[in-house]
């Protein structure tokens, strides 16, 4: 701090001991040193809470920085998640544009089946869906024993 070298110290002890005398020269050298303690003291305090204030602000602006990108990450994802909630409906979309007219003839049965069963076979085809029969086909016949699954 100060550019006190040893010969301005014995310079000041001297003047001291000439100017205070031996019996008061030990009581103001504790006096002295307890201001110096205390000084020291103050300037260690003031300098602690000036590094606390200053790891304080740190801390604050991490935790601002870490807050910003979690507020990105979560705009990135709600984009992306919306991008994922449009994508099915577009794709249905695309996969309905994509798909074939149907332009075959339709497939003419026994006489022994049911015209009602054509037509509704005939409107799920060309809605391009797949059909599932449960019980058995209109005119049928199923052999004695088995039984009839149910859903």
């Amino acid at each position: 701090m100060f550019d006190i070298g040893f010969s301005e110290i014995l310079l000041i002890a001297v003047v001291a001991l000439l100017v205070l005398g031996p019996e008061r020269l030990p009581k103001a050298a504790r006096f002295t040193g307890l201001w110096v303690r205390r000084a020291r003291s103050q300037w260690d305090s003031v300098k602690t809470e000036f590094e606390r204030e200053m790891a304080a602000e740190d801390l604050k602006r991490s935790i601002d920085s870490a807050r910003a990108q979690a507020r990105e990450i979560a705009g990135q994802l709600g984009s992306v998640e919306q991008a994922l909630a449009a994508a099915p409906a577009a794709a249905v979309a695309a996969s309905t544009d994509a798909l074939p007219s149907s332009t075959a003839e339709p497939v003419t049965l026994a006489a022994d089946v049911d015209a009602d069963a054509v037509a509704e076979a005939e409107q799920v085809a060309v809605a391009g869906r797949s059909v599932s029969l449960e019980g058995p086909l209109p005119g049928a016949t199923t052999p004695q024993g088995e039984e009839q699954r149910g859903g």
